[in-house]
């Protein structure tokens, strides 16, 4: 098979031996495969892959068909940007009739972030309100739809695409205070969001890009008898993102197939483009998903 290989910094198309699937596995022809902040991280030799996953072919998320023609669009600790890619079967979801390659490519990584963060951990409730910063990536997008859909009143921030974020059903920004928020943008944004956070309220970091650290004043985290939390979805265990799957297919899927949250997608490259790609992603600037296609 064919696959973007890290080299040095950069990527370049190998050819490498076809993966063989192991028990409870299965092989996947990749159509679609999405870029993600991790890929490029690991890329620049800042984000090594967990046990197990190759280390120097990225790649979390797919889109492609079965050996007996099904469609499937799978989560995955790395390998995913390549012609071939073997997932455990309980890392998969159908691929609804309507819904393209690119899309479905672009999907797994990005809203399995959002809904474990948003409804798993932050535990957000019809009639609150959700402040997205960072909304116009591939997670923020997702995050948006999947907070419209569960009735909480949405805001999203992002330095571009303010009307596309109001057309998936983001409000304009008011002054107050929001219940959750869910942080994609990292250490700068705490001390604004410590303010912005109402009584009892959910901070959940999910994304660094513009600063790791930050100082924090407990006391006016106290004060508001506020909540934060981090998570990461690539270092799970096998059975942990099975069960992020799991809710996945129940609450979300439906929602994928009836067309009420949709993925983005910014721009598309083939697979011997891989590099450009992951130029783009990290050039910023972008609405929604960038998508490696075979």
């Amino acid at each position: 098979m064919r696959a973007a290989v890290i080299h040095g910094g950069a990527l370049r198309l190998e050819v490498r031996p076809d993966p063989v699937p192991q028990a409870g596995e299965i092989l996947l022809r990749v159509r679609a495969s999405g870029v993600n902040g991790a890929d490029v991280l690991q890329r620049a030799g800042r984000y090594p892959p967990p046990p197990g996953a190759p280390v120097d072919i990225p790649g979390l998320e797919c889109a492609g068909e079965t050996e007996a023609g099904e469609r499937r669009m799978a989560l995955l600790p790395g390998g995913g940007h390549a012609e071939l890619v073997t997932v455990h079967e309980s890392h998969t979801l159908p691929v609804p009739e309507h819904v393209t390659w690119p899309e479905a490519g672009g999907f797994v990584e990005a809203f399995a972030t959002a809904h474990d963060a948003l409804f798993t951990q932050a535990q957000l409730q019809p009639g609150e309100r959700l402040l997205v910063n960072g909304a116009a990536g591939g997670v923020g997008v997702a995050a948006v739809q999947l907070g419209v859909a569960a009735g909480a009143h949405v805001t999203g921030t992002a330095r571009h695409h303010q009307a596309e974020l109001e057309s998936l059903g983001a409000e304009p920004a008011p002054s107050g205070e929001y219940d959750v928020i869910l942080e994609l943008v990292g250490g700068p944004n705490l001390q604004a969001n410590l303010e912005r956070l109402a009584p009892k309220g959910r901070i959940a970091v999910i994304g660094t890009g513009a600063g790791a650290r930050a100082e924090i004043d407990f006391r006016l985290l106290m004060a508001k008898r506020g909540r934060i939390h981090g998570s990461t979805l690539r270092s799970r265990s096998r059975e942990e993102k099975a069960d992020v799957i799991r809710r996945l297919r129940e609450e979300v899927l439906p929602l994928l197939a009836d067309g009420r949250v949709k993925v983005p997608v910014e721009e598309t490259f083939p697979l011997d483009r891989a590099e450009e790609a992951y130029d783009r992603f990290a050039a910023g600037g972008k609405f929604g998903k960038i998508v490696i296609v075979l």
